[in-house]
C-alpha cells in the first residue's frame, strides 16, 4: 500500500472569544500506522507545521481503519507580524479552519 502524502489530519478544532484556535482533535501518522484521536493545543500545530508536517483537514471512513477523507492543507500564515493557522481558500484575519467541525 503507498505511503499517504500527508502527515495528520485535523478533525476537530476549539476557538478562544478573540478567534485563535486553543487546541485540535486529530490523528497523526506514525510511520505506516495512524494514532488514535490526539489532542493538540495552537503552538504544538504550529510547530508541527513549522518542521514539516503536512496536516490536512478531513474525516476518518468509518470502519476503513487508515483511510480518510481529506479536504484542505492547513499552513501557517503571517499577517502583521502574527502567526495565523489558515485551511481553504479564504481570506483571514484570525485562525480559520474553513469546514472543520467546532467542539
Amino acid at each position: 500500500m503507498a505511503k499517504p502524502k500527508f502527515d495528520g489530519v485535523i478533525q476537530a478544532v476549539r476557538y478562544d472569544e478573540q478567534g485563535q484556535i486553543l487546541w485540535v482533535r486529530g490523528f497523526l501518522r506514525r510511520g505506516p500506522i495512524w494514532s488514535d484521536h490526539v489532542q493538540l493545543n495552537r503552538q504544538e500545530l504550529i510547530d508541527k507545521i513549522n518542521s514539516g508536517l503536512l496536516l490536512m483537514t478531513g474525516e476518518r471512513i468509518p470502519y476503513l481503519g487508515s483511510t480518510f477523507e481529506t479536504s484542505n492543507p492547513v499552513k501557517v500564515v503571517k499577517v502583521d507580524q502574527e502567526e495565523i493557522l489558515v485551511a481553504g481558500d479564504g481570506e483571514a484575519k484570525t485562525d480559520s479552519l474553513e469546514g472543520v467541525p467546532l467542539i
